[in-house]
């Protein structure tokens, strides 16, 4: 898929805070450090779209961002960084499960695993709610460019044993060489019955990312 228009919509933390439900929603969920914020930055095709950190944990919001005007990105709190303070472990899963549970625009999640872990305690809670919730899950393993090809595949068993899934379910991505990128727009295209391609009339060049948006915020709160 081309992308033409990648906008950061906002930030919240409380449904009341939500956008207003519309466009079809492909949530992104994995534990801190995954490379979550570098996967989306390739499927959007825009560097800078979603801040990467070398400090886990540092999504503490739920981002919603617009791709070509037909559908929604929104990139959920990472979980498990067991050096975040403890009240802030204590919102993430409630605020993953909030969104999890009643969102109506939400059409399915891309569950990020790093190939070369096995999947915790965390990973597999957000398989549970997952299915609790009736959304269908895209499993997404990152990070490939670290194993020679024996290894993915050794690994992709091992995983796929975990979360007792198929492994021809687990999509491999490396935000290195992109590998992977074009296949899991494939599925987010079949899983949601839709049409990837753009409305060129509707679409613009304009880039808003993250950083833009709070950065003219601050500028507002200039005297």
């Amino acid at each position: 898929m081309q992308v033409f228009q990648a906008d950061f919509i906002k930030s919240a933390a409380k449904p009341k805070d939500y956008p207003p439900p519309g466009l079809p929603e492909v949530a992104f969920v994995g534990r801190s450090n995954v490379g979550k914020s570098s996967l989306i930055n390739v499927l959007a095709g825009r560097k800078g779209l979603v801040r990467t950190s070398s400090t886990p944990g540092r999504t503490q919001l739920i981002n919603f961002f617009d791709i070509n005007a037909i559908l929604t990105l929104v990139d959920l709190p990472g979980y498990g960084y067991a050096k975040a303070p403890p009240a802030l472990r204590k919102q993430w899963g409630p605020m993953i499960e909030s969104y999890l549970s009643i969102r109506e625009s939400l059409k399915a999640v891309v569950l990020i695993l790093d190939i070369r872990r096995v999947p915790s305690d965390g990973d597999l809670q957000m398989l549970r709610w997952l299915e609790m919730y009736n959304i269908p899950p895209i499993i997404v393993l990152t990070k490939c460019d670290k194993l020679s090809k024996n290894e993915q595949a050794k690994q992709k068993s091992i995983i796929a044993a975990a979360i007792k899934r198929d492994k021809g379910m687990l999509l491999p991505f490396s935000a290195l060489s992109r590998e992977g990128r074009d296949g899991i727009w494939n599925e987010i295209g079949t899983v949601l019955e839709i049409s990837l391609k753009p409305d060129r009339t509707q679409t613009t060049t304009k880039t808003r990312t993250l950083s833009e948006v709070e950065g003219d915020a601050h500028q507002d709160d200039q005297p």
